[in-house]
């Protein structure tokens, strides 16, 4: 998502934005999490409610 966003202000002029960009993370975690991904925890803050 950090690359996206990344590609996105350099070649698209996006503006970065930190609180849209956690947002589209934490919505990223959350797919992963529902299809079944393990291990999501370790690297997530507690208090991003994902689970």
């Amino acid at each position: 998502m950090i690359w996206k966003q990344r590609n996105a202000c350099v070649f698209g002029g996006a503006q970065p934005f930190i609180t849209e960009l956690t947002a589209r993370i934490r919505e990223e975690a959350t797919l992963w999490v529902r299809a079944g991904a393990t291990g999501l925890g370790v690297v997530l803050p507690t208090t991003w409610d994902v689970h």
